[in-house]
């Protein structure tokens, strides 16, 4: 069995890559940004909220459910988003660890 180049990692870092891959783009951080600051789950087109297209915008909406930051359920003809608040939480300590290990305190490049 062929072996992918990620699976030669630790999974930690493939799990963290998968997140830093999915905030890499500024309207994915503007949909979570949008989430956030509305306290609750919206149903409707968050497309009106970005200054894209509907079909670019749903495609950075599955980059992100795929990535599992947020849910999307149908309700009649309408998409309810919702942040997936546990994920999130494991996304911030996940960064917080990564960025823990890269102690730069002391660092000198000579």
């Amino acid at each position: 069995m062929v072996q992918s180049k990620i699976e030669l990692f630790e999974k930690g870092l493939t799990v963290n890559a998968s997140y830093f891959k999915a905030l890499a783009h500024p309207a994915r951080l503007q949909i979570l940004q949008f989430l956030a600051e509305s306290k609750s789950c919206i149903t409707g087109d968050i497309s009106d909220e970005l200054p894209l297209g509907r079909t670019t915008v749903n495609q950075h909406l599955k980059e992100l459910k795929d990535a599992g930051l947020i849910t999307g359920h149908i309700e009649g003809v309408k998409t309810k988003y919702c942040l997936n608040v546990k994920k999130i939480s494991t996304l911030k300590k996940a960064v917080e660890l990564f960025f823990d290990k890269l102690n730069t305190q002391n660092y000198k490049c000579e």
